[in-house]
């Protein structure tokens, strides 16, 4: 009588795959030697190797080194709810992990709205703060044209006596300014 022996394999990985039509159905396929056993894990804890429940139900199959398991979630899963597929033998472990997301989630428009009033709030301080830093700039350039035009209103004219005005004291009237 001869036996064959075969060489022992850590639990891989083969194939996962998910999809969404009335139910979300995740599957995971294994190989190794001895058989992996499969197990889920949904949001940290594990879930029963053919069981039913109200929300998810697993069906594992085993043929020869290939270990395939499925399960269906009845429900949409909660925001941010992780889902393991776990394949193990006495060789090793392989999982793939899943992130599991809701259509009906309302956490990118969240975001995006915390982002806005985020950016406007920091928008808003940049331009309090360059104003807060430009306004002695602004005023000293203000009191310079000002200066300046006190110096220039301050000049006589030719053929002004110092002291005249250079407008007439009533409007309408013709000042006589002799020549000289």
């Amino acid at each position: 009588m001869v036996l064959l022996l075969q060489p022992l394999a850590p639990a891989r990985l083969l194939g996962s795959s998910c999809s969404l039509e009335k139910t979300l159905q995740c599957s995971c396929s294994f190989h190794g030697i001895p058989t992996p056993s499969v197990q889920w894990w949904m949001g940290g804890a594990p879930v029963g190797v053919n069981s039913v429940s109200g929300r998810l139900q697993v069906t594992s199959t085993v043929l020869g080194p290939w270990a395939n398991s499925t399960i269906h979630l009845a429900s949409e899963p909660e925001m941010g709810t992780s889902l393991l597929c776990e394949g193990k033998n006495e060789n090793g472990t392989h999982a793939l992990s899943i992130l599991l997301m809701s259509r009906k989630s309302s956490l990118a428009p969240q975001t995006f709205l915390k982002g806005l009033i985020q950016g406007a709030v920091y928008g808003a301080t940049a331009i309090a703060l360059l104003f807060f830093c430009l306004l002695p700039v602004i005023v000293k350039h203000a009191r310079t044209e000002k200066a300046a035009k006190a110096r220039k209103s301050r000049k006589v004219r030719v053929g002004q006596k110092p002291g005249m005005a250079l407008k007439p004291a009533e409007p309408g009237k013709a000042v006589a300014v002799p020549a000289v």
